[in-house]
């Protein structure tokens, strides 16, 4: 019997991954924080555990050495990883796993819904009729706009199909690009510049790396079209959120939507907060019934192999 750690709620709440644990007779802890669990419960909780299932929760050095020498997987509930210490686990032979594609449908269904809502106003026009009011601001059809995806992997791809079925142009950035793909769907792949300036609706789809951290800062957003809208459903550390108040109020950017912050929850005072043209969603971008089960059923899969002494189907490789 193998000890398992689950620290985040989508994996906790999807019975079928749970029961699968269960019947392979492994013992199962679920702890379940607010926003980012402070690293000293991290590492207090994760002593004696064979299995760490997290969702954004860091799992720092200091977590990866409390674990040794019985962890032995850290299974992300998700396809970022930028949350954990890659060298360490590496160094104390745990395996670091992801689950690419369970949640790709929702997150491009979100990041329309976002475009949408900007497009529309629509969360402004609530917030007018619920207090009261009774205004109706202009809005702006997607039809025939031109949608700028930065990133086209499992996500950006679903995001690109969807796009094309509603009528709009659509540009592509990626450093892999997919020319077979582009084809069957109907969209380029233009340079970074050429996405700034080319696109109505910007939406990101890429992971937090040294390369892509802060890509949209003040210097993008200047190249942007005037009062084009900017979507994250990606990572926070991508966009320079002070830049993006300030892209705002002066007109520049017409409106912010993101399903992920640079803190979660975030703080009083956040430079995000009480903006008009800014729109935020708790990082419920894979909170479906439908990628929760596909997702927790990848996840304990994964689990279940290595504490069986297999490899790992989604592996992250270290470059």
């Amino acid at each position: 019997m193998a000890n398992i750690l689950i620290t985040t709620r989508s994996v906790a709440s999807c019975a079928t991954a749970v029961s699968m644990l269960q019947q392979a007779g492994h013992s199962i802890k679920v702890q379940i924080g607010v926003g980012d669990m402070p690293e000293e419960v991290m590492a207090g909780l994760v002593a004696g555990v064979d299995a760490l299932i997290v969702g954004v929760d860091r799992v720092t050095r200091r977590v990866v050495e409390a674990g040794a020498p019985t962890l032995k997987i850290i299974a992300r509930n998700g396809v970022g990883y930028n949350n954990v210490d890659l060298d360490a686990a590496a160094e104390h032979g745990v395996a670091v796993t992801v689950a690419p594609g369970a949640s790709a449908v929702s997150v491009a269904e979100l990041a329309l819904g976002l475009m949408l809502t900007l497009s529309r106003s629509i969360a402004c026009q609530n917030q007018c009729i619920q207090s009261g009011g009774w205004e109706r601001p202009m809005g702006t059809e997607l039809y025939g706009r031109t949608l700028g995806i930065l990133g086209v992997g499992t996500i950006g791809s679903e995001v690109a199909r969807r796009a094309r079925a509603l009528g709009m142009n659509v540009l592509a950035c990626d450093i892999l690009p997919n020319h077979t793909f582009a084809a069957q769907v109907g969209f380029p792949y233009v340079p970074l510049e050429e996405l700034l300036q080319g696109s109505d609706i910007l939406t990101l789809h890429v992971p937090a790396t040294p390369e892509t951290r802060g890509i949209i800062g003040r210097a993008a957003l200047a190249r942007m079209r005037p009062g084009a809208l900017l979507i994250n459903t990606a990572r926070g550390e991508l966009v320079d959120e002070h830049a993006v108040r300030g892209a705002i109020l002066s007109g520049v950017l017409g409106g912010y939507a993101a399903d992920t912050l640079l803190r979660e929850p975030p703080l009083p005072g956040d430079p995000l907060l009480g903006l008009d043209r800014v729109v935020l969603t708790p990082h419920c971008g894979a909170y479906t019934r439908q990628a929760v089960e596909r997702c927790g059923i990848m996840v304990a899969e994964e689990v279940l192999r290595v504490l069986c002494g297999e490899a790992p189907r989604h592996p992250v490789v270290r470059h």
